[in-house]
Formats: C-alpha cells, structure tokens, sequence
C-alpha cells in the first residue's frame, strides 16, 4: 500500500480515534531543499510558508532560534501522540484568539523569523527521529527544547510545535533578516 493510500485509510478512522495530526515550524536545515528535509521530513501532508516571533542566530552549520518565553504555550514531552493531543486540544481552545493576532506582532528586540509549517499525520514515528536529530530529550540534557507557538501562516495563526535554544551561546551572530540561509 503506498504512503496516499495508507494517510487515507488512517483519516476514514472513526471521529472517536482521529489520527492524530502535528505541525512543525522549521526555520533550518529541515526545510525544503535543505539537507535534513529528505531523511525527515518526507512524506508530510501540507507545506506552508510561515513565521514566528523570535531571534535567529548563527550555529556552526546550521540556525538557532530563541523564542520569546510568553509566547510558549506548551513543552514538548517524550510522547508524541500526546503532544499531538495536546496541540490539538490547545488550537481549537484559543483558534478566535489566534485569529486577532497582528501577523508580525515584535517588540523587545524580537523580530519575524521565516521558515516552513509542515503539517504530518504520523507524530508517533516521525516525531522522536526529529528529536533526536534536534538533540531534544526530555528530562535529560537537551541542545534544544521542543515548544508550541503561534505561528504566522498567511494572514492567519496557528499553533505549531518548534524547536528553540535552550541555552544561548554567548557571541552567537545574530541573523537579523529573520531568514536562513542568508
């Protein structure tokens, strides 16, 4: 059975078991055309341009995105189905909110930052491969962390996970164009 046919079975499934569905910002090496996009990130349902409000900085090879603290909503757990539940659940809670945002709302040195919402409707297999590859443990030591966030996507707001610095790198070039690679 091939990957349409098999998305397709899975979204006939009953409204009281919906697949579940994840959005994920990404602003770096996981983008179209860039080299983790193939190995992680194939397969995916819809692919949108969009941003975040944030600070991006130069990393050796490859983008490091800071986020404004309230602007998380919520923190990524060891169990994807659930974070899926969980943005799910927290979408449909504040979609008239979202909705009333200013696209590029920036302010105390944050700017736009411009990357890809890619929507996927397999988190249980394809979220822990992009944790690891993100360095994302919860509970232990992690590069990054893994948070939800509204994102700009066409004059709209939606919410979507995405990975963010833990701890900045004192001297990290800052990118100020919001966009990578430069």
């Amino acid at each position: 059975m091939r990957a349409r046919e098999r998305r397709a079975e899975r979204h006939s499934s009953t409204s009281e078991n919906p697949t579940p569905v994840l959005t994920l910002f990404v602003y770096g090496t996981l983008k179209r055309g860039c080299r983790n996009h193939q190995d992680f990130c194939r397969g995916y349902v819809e692919v949108r341009e969009a941003s975040v409000r944030g600070r991006l900085y130069e990393g050796p090879g490859y983008p490091i995105l800071e986020a404004p603290e309230e602007d998380i909503l919520a923190q990524g757990t060891v169990d994807p189905v659930a974070d899926a539940a969980t943005q799910a659940r927290l979408s449909s809670g504040v979609r008239a909110g979202l909705q009333q945002c200013p696209e590029a709302a920036t302010g105390e040195g944050w700017n736009t930052v411009y990357g890809e919402l890619f929507t996927f409707d397999d988190p249980e297999t394809r979220l822990p491969s992009i944790d690891r590859l993100e360095g994302f443990h919860p509970g232990g030591r992690c590069l990054y962390r893994r948070v939800l966030v509204s994102v700009g996507v066409e004059r709209t707001r939606r919410l979507a996970w995405v990975y963010t610095i833990e701890n900045l790198a004192i001297g990290s070039r800052r990118i100020p164009s919001g966009r990578w690679p430069e």
